[in-house]
């Protein structure tokens, strides 16, 4: 009895590692599909990158910024490609493909744009990552007009609709594969 519970457990074994090798290799198949925003401020000057990865839970940021004010930012993904200083309003509103309401404190949504706010320290620099799990690097994010990446001079609140009360806009970049 001892034998085939060995036994077993070692076939399980290799049954569950062999899922682990099949789930790394989707993995990484799915990651070859990656994106670009190069982040500028109200002068045009770069800010940064934000580099996006598809996953199967959503989509990585990897943001690299540089240069910005100290201060607890939103930071969320816009509806349109395209960033034009000095105010950024051609990003228009957040990337919001099901109509939602904004905010994670919201009960009818939040938008899939939404992001959690970022803490700039003094030097200015911060590298985080951040999973948007309702974001895929699909046709809808890279309609026709595009979509952007956009960081606000003041904190999200999480639930006033439509941008959380962020304030304006001190950075955006163009989403490009």
């Amino acid at each position: 009895m001892i034998i085939r519970t060995v036994m077993f457990s070692a076939a399980a074994a290799a049954l569950i590692a062999g899922g682990f090798v099949a789930a790394a290799t989707a993995d990484t198949a799915d990651s070859t599909k990656t994106a670009e925003a190069r982040m500028i401020d109200r002068d045009g000057n770069s800010v940064g990158t934000v580099t996006l990865r598809q996953t199967h839970h959503g989509t990585l940021l990897h943001a690299r910024l540089h240069g910005l004010p100290p201060g607890v930012r939103a930071f969320h993904i816009h509806e349109t490609g395209l960033c034009e200083p000095p105010d950024f309003a051609s990003a228009e509103g957040h990337y919001n493909p099901t109509g939602d309401k904004h905010g994670f404190l919201a009960e009818e949504g939040m938008h899939a744009g939404d992001m959690p706010n970022i803490h700039i320290p003094e030097s200015g620099e911060l590298e985080i990552e951040v999973l948007a799990h309702m974001v895929d690097l699909d046709d809808n994010l890279f309609d026709a007009d595009g979509s952007s990446i956009v960081i606000h001079e003041g904190a999200d609140d999480y639930k006033t609709d439509p941008a959380g009360a962020a304030g304006p806009r001190i950075a955006c970049g163009v989403i490009e594969r």
